[in-house]
């Protein structure tokens, strides 16, 4: 489901007042959630990427671009997921041989870059991880859950929207209040052009009590592929499906129709058919992103194009450091 706009106006306006006590209750639920058991404690360094609120942020190219980080350093890193709309529970390795109908569209596109696992019980694939020869592992999500101890937290925030109205769910986009979460944080990735982290800065930027800020921008990488005055029906189901076609234009491309998914909805084969259908009729080419593109059947994907973006960091010096303070430089 699309979030309602009010989320990210200022106060959120009547609908947020009217549902701040829900809101309240929502973040009591996370710290109670948060304050229960004994988390476990992993062999190796955990880093987790998590953020404070719901919907597409970043964590996935922050996860690939310190994936890849991590092995130009040598370290046998893996990725732990939940596996968000896949149907297996794990733990488990994800495989060239899964779908993401079965693993999820994540970690299907993680497990490209290094050994990824899924496991609805993350402590379960953490120890799976360890048991293959991890020595470190990349917690995607899971910031908000409690069954490991993270070792580094880095938190990613989309600059544009920012941590929207301030208020926890339904009253607004928060899993838990901002100071609550930034107290448990190492460091904020905020993800956007100048413009909007800017903006972001004049807003957030008191709360962070002197925690590294990190900004970061997605690229496209260059493929060679002349977008210049493509015709194409743009599609995407991820968290801001207007940031891909922003891309996409930004790029060049023509683009003469879109259409806007929920994250993680599945690309049946009809759905399919009536995307093929619509490019057909329009003249055009389709075109997805990476993430999407894990979702489509292989004998669809040849014929949809994908812009890969990758996240490029102002300063990666504070992570770095972090990352050596682990023992991991």
């Amino acid at each position: 489901m699309r979030p309602p706009h009010w989320w990210y106006d200022p106060d959120g306006g009547w609908p947020a007042r009217v549902l701040s006590p829900l809101g309240m209750l929502y973040a009591g639920l996370t710290a109670r959630r948060l304050a229960r058991g004994a988390p476990h404690e992993a062999a190796v360094p955990v880093i987790c990427v998590g953020n404070l609120d719901a919907g597409g942020t970043g964590k996935t190219p922050l996860a690939i671009a310190l994936a890849e980080r991590l092995l130009a350093w040598n370290v046998a890193v893996h990725v732990v997921s939940r596996g968000h709309g896949g149907r297996l529970a794990g733990p488990m390795q994800v495989l060239p041989s899964h779908s993401a109908e079965e693993v999820g569209d994540e970690p299907l596109l993680l497990s490209a870059f290094v050994p990824t696992w899924i496991s609805r019980d993350r402590a379960a694939g953490v120890r799976a991880a360890e048991a293959a020869g991890a020595s470190a592992v990349l917690l995607d999500d899971g910031f908000q859950n409690p069954s490991v101890r993270k070792t580094l937290s880095c938190i990613v925030v989309d600059a544009a929207r920012g941590w929207g109205n301030g208020r926890a769910i339904p009253a607004g986009p928060l899993r838990e209040p901002v100071r609550v979460g930034l107290a448990r944080a190492d460091a904020v990735i905020s993800v956007g052009d100048a413009a909007a982290q800017d903006r972001f800065t004049h807003r957030w930027g008191p709360m962070m009590d002197g925690r590294p800020h990190i900004r970061g921008e997605l690229r496209p990488l260059p493929t060679g592929m002349p977008w210049a005055g493509l015709r194409t029906l743009a599609f995407a189901g991820i968290g801001q499906p207007e940031k891909f076609f922003a891309t996409l234009r930004d790029l060049g491309a023509d683009i003469v129709a879109t259409r806007s998914f929920d994250d993680h909805q599945p690309l049946g084969p009809s759905l399919l058919q009536r995307l093929e259908a619509d490019a057909a009729r329009l003249g055009a080419q389709l075109v997805t992103t990476e993430k999407d593109a894990a979702r489509l059947p292989p004998a669809f994907r040849a014929r949809v194009l994908t812009v890969p973006v990758r996240l490029h960091l102002d300063d990666w010096g504070p992570l770095d450091a972090a990352l050596a303070r682990l023992g991991l430089g």
